[in-house]
């Protein structure tokens, strides 16, 4: 192979690199945007375990806003994954879904050291937390 061929070659092998290093690193760091929540009834401080916006239809408009906002990053456009995190329309509906839903909301997910999704509790709070579940729930498949 000629100087040229290999140089090519490397140039070729870099510009790949370089694209894929791009497209895996593209949600990277993200900074959680700001929910505006005043519209919704007040739930207190203390996290509740149970949904108590479901079926509120302002609930849902913000939910979705916020979900757009904040998940569909990683969790897709409309709750619906293209892998890397899980497909969110699949969540149990009612209060069993809202169990597992809240508590990975609150504390986010991790395995041996990787975190697969932080925490948002304290980021986003319980009122805009409960919103995006509200708003899921309209996109529920079995």
């Amino acid at each position: 192979m000629s100087n040229k061929g290999r140089i090519a070659l490397i140039g070729a092998t870099c510009l790949l690199g370089a694209s894929i290093t791009s497209s895996l690193l593209a949600h990277g760091n993200v900074t959680p945007q700001a929910v505006e929540t005043a519209a919704l009834p007040d739930i207190g401080e203390e996290w509740l375990q149970h949904n108590p916006y479901r079926g509120n239809a302002d609930a849902v408009k913000i939910g979705e806003s916020a979900y757009g906002q904040n998940c569909a990053r990683c969790h897709g456009l409309d709750g619906e994954s293209g892998g890397i995190a899980p497909d969110l329309r699949y969540l149990e509906l009612g209060d069993s879904g809202d169990e597992w839903y809240i508590q990975r909301f609150q504390h986010g997910s991790s395995h041996d050291g990787k975190v697969y999704m932080p925490p948002m509790g304290e980021v986003l709070g319980q009122k805009a937390g409960w919103a995006i579940r509200a708003w899921l729930e309209t996109k529920h498949q079995e």
